[in-house]
């Protein structure tokens, strides 16, 4: 049913209950352009609003009484989540309101913490450039979608890296931003690292002195690593000691110290649950995050019963982290880590539910890793869950599109950020899905243009930009490699170099100049930092996204490199050499050529042991320069990789080839590799070195080495190759199997 605007009119019975009624007028006014008025008596009043003494902060009511919208709750906090429910559940639409569902009833929260990590340091792409009013903004936006915990980072004022967004002294800052969080009834959690140069009677000391000074603390998390460098025993020593100091000024504050291995001590896993089960004296609970020392139910098995695990998930990060784009099959298109790089703007609602929905039943709650507002979306879908794990995906992106995109059909902002993560499926030149998100946007930014003035619009048409820029690129020259590779067959080297020198199109450099565009645009509207010279990004994996942009995504630039090397041949060599080129990556039908980059994981035909990293190298702007193949752009990293192979020629002797790491191999100690069962390598054996090929096909990353596979070891032309390095781990990007 529709009411007019003119219908609104609030009551409030004093207190708390006045701050949110104040909080949601302004919500009122921003959709309407009319301030709704206050009234005295709540039995005539459009919205009434109580506090009804309930212990509960996070639980709320909704009544209708009478023609009347009740809010109930305990204090502000569920007072905000109330009225927010009702926005997320309205529609806006000139002079009329429509709820869309019934949303009367009691509502509780699934998981009791709730909360984000908004640290103002150099690191994040966005909140080192806010104001106060930013960030009380965004108190505000994270709790309407039911966060009940920010997380700050103090760092020590004249001692902290600094960039000239920051307007406020660190101290200075976090002092405001608790008092802020205070008012909202937010809790206030404390991200504090260990320093080597510290005691822990220091270390209490100065976290004790901090919790005194600020207006609320509710927990102090010390990570074990990243940073962190104390031994297990030692660090949960630091714990306690911090724990005893910061309750003996506020009891209630609780200590979270994180299962998170520094890389530089063995065994740290191990001895931290030791030392746990030992004394948890003090500890209120345990952190899981990146660098766990167990995944989350081996964890929950471990951890002494009394003490609950937080969840620490990185949503923010695409590569190079805990849970990468796709990580329950890590195959994100290399072009798509090269342009868009490790921390670009990332709506993943589908995939992080799925994290979610496995990680759920072990933990009480969650505090995101964020660097920045990139990952926007996925707070919103990452809280909604915590809030209630039975929500819809899609009704939670449409509550999204209600509360942020007011007047505009929320069916077609979900289809437009559904379609951002359809983008990322496979090769970009072959979706063309990508095509279709880009129009979707345009034709919102062209017919509500009110959107052009919405930075979490303008971010998300500024990736729909960024997908498309991509794919014309892949698609323009992957077709000039084709013919550039005939020509050189045919020994027609300057034609070749010639196509591949081919230069883009208006429709091409017009897009790329929109990007620009919308990047300024997004700087002044949020602060959200697209480069390093020019708007202060921390440094080019930051988020720093026009950067990383115009990296190469195909072989276009290292076919340039390589004809560019065979100068120094004569033209009888050159040519066979750049036929060397063209067929790098070719075998025989009885061969192999597999690469991490273009094969993935699944490319191996077997599931991998533990939990694999890829490093990836596409989006090194000081590597990926076109000295680079792109099937060099993934590095496997894990203690073994398993690969199933058939197809090969019985009794026909073969040779594996791996392009390992350099400094890897190198400083390997006990490498094995194994062909059905049967050592070929063994310990320090490190296989035959080839300078040409490194000098010629690889660049100064990697170094090739050859292992004898004795026919012998083939069944039925089959192979199981298992490679093994326990301590420094298999780092690789590709490899063969060739006759020998």
């Amino acid at each position: 049913m529709k009411h007019f605007i003119d219908d609104f009119s609030i009551y409030a019975d004093g207190g708390e209950s006045s701050i949110a009624a104040e909080l949601f007028a302004a919500e009122l006014e921003a959709r309407t352009g009319r301030a709704p008025r206050f009234t005295d008596n709540s039995g005539k009043a459009r919205f009434a609003f109580f506090t009804d003494g309930r212990d509960n902060k996070d639980s709320f009511t909704v009544k209708s009484e009478g023609g009347r919208t009740v809010f109930a709750a305990g204090g502000v906090r569920g007072l905000v989540y109330a009225f927010a429910l009702f926005l997320r559940k309205s529609v806006f639409d000139g002079v009329f309101f429509e709820t869309i569902c019934d949303i009367r009833g009691e509502y509780s929260p699934a998981k009791r913490i709730r909360g984000h990590q908004l640290g103002y340091r150099t690191t994040p792409n966005t909140y080192d450039a806010w104001s106060y009013d930013d960030y009380r903004r965004y108190y505000l936006d994270i709790m309407f979608m039911g966060c009940n915990t920010v997380e700050h980072i103090p760092y020590e004022s004249g001692k902290s890296k600094r960039n000239p967004l920051m307007k406020y002294d660190e101290e200075e800052f976090l002092t405001e931003a608790s008092r802020m969080a205070d008012e909202l009834d937010l809790d206030v959690s404390l991200w504090i690292p260990n320093s080597a140069d510290e005691t822990d009677e220091s270390a209490a000391e100065r976290r004790k002195a901090l919790v005194e000074k600020l207006p609320r603390v509710n927990a102090v998390f010390p990570p074990g690593g990243d940073p962190g460098c104390l031994p297990a025993k030692e660090f949960l020593q630091r714990c306690r000691a911090i724990g005893k100091a910061v309750k003996s000024v506020r009891e209630d504050v609780e200590i979270w110290p994180s299962a998170q291995a520094p890389h530089e001590f063995d065994n740290w896993g191990e001895e931290f649950l030791a030392e746990l089960r030992k004394d948890s004296s003090y500890i209120d609970g345990i952190i899981m995050g990146p660098n766990h020392i167990l995944p989350l139910d081996k964890l929950r098995e471990s951890v002494p019963d009394c003490l609950p695990i937080r969840f620490y998930p990185d949503i923010t990060h695409n590569l190079r982290c805990e849970y990468p784009v796709h990580f329950d099959r890590d195959d994100w298109h290399f072009a798509l880590c090269a342009g868009l790089g490790r921390e670009c703007t990332n709506p993943r609602p589908f995939e992080y539910a799925h994290l979610h929905k496995i990680t759920r039943d072990f933990v009480c709650g969650s505090v995101s890793y964020s660097e920045g507002v990139t990952d926007d979306v996925n707070k919103f879908v990452w809280s909604s869950l915590d809030f209630d794990p039975r929500a819809d995906v899609k009704e939670i992106l449409a509550d999204y599109a209600r509360l942020f995109f007011w007047s505009v059909p929320e069916i077609l902002i979900v289809e437009a950020i559904t379609g951002l993560e359809q983008n990322w499926e496979g090769d970009p030149a072959e979706n063309e899905g990508i095509e279709n998100t880009y129009n979707l946007f345009r034709l919102l930014s062209e017919k509500y243009p009110r959107l052009n003035e919405n930075w979490r619009f303008v971010q998300l048409l500024f990736r729909a930009e960024c997908d498309l820029i991509l794919r014309h690129r892949r698609c323009f020259e992957l077709s000039l490699i084709e013919k550039a590779k005939a020509l050189i067959l045919k020994g027609d080297i300057e034609g070749a170099k010639a196509v591949l020198s081919t230069d883009y199109d208006g429709d091409y450099k017009e897009l790329r100049a929109d990007i620009e565009r919308l990047g300024e645009r997004l700087f002044k509207l949020i602060g959200l930092q697209l480069d390093v010279e020019r708007y202060f990004a921390d440094n080019p994996e930051r988020g720093a996204v026009l950067d990383t942009i115009d990296l190469p995504v195909t072989d276009r630039m290292w076919l340039l490199n390589r004809i560019e090397y065979s100068e120094k041949f004569d033209e009888n060599e050159r040519l066979k050499f750049l036929e060397k080129v063209v067929n790098r990556n070719r075998v025989e039908s009885d061969e192999l050529y597999y690469s991490v980059a273009e094969n993935e994981i699944a490319g191996a035909g077997l599931s991998q042991e533990g939990e694999v990293y890829i490093n990836v190298l596409a989006d090194r702007v000081n590597i990926n320069d076109g000295r680079l193949p792109t099937c060099l752009f993934k590095i496997f990293d894990n203690t073994s990789f398993r690969m199933r192979a058939d197809g090969f020629t019985p009794g026909k002797d073969y040779l594996l080839i791996v392009s390992f790491v350099k400094k890897n191999i190198e400083t390997a100690e006990n490498l094995t590799i194994t062909a059905n069962g049967k050592m070929i390598c063994a310990s320090n054996a490190k296989g035959f070195e080839n300078a040409e090929y490194d000098e010629e096909m690889l660049c100064d990353i990697f170094s090739s080495r050859e292992y004898l596979l004795p026919a012998g070891v083939f069944k039925n032309g089959g192979l199981t190759l298992v490679m093994e390095e326990e301590k420094n781990c298999v780092m690789f990007a590709e490899l063969r199997i060739v006759r020998a």
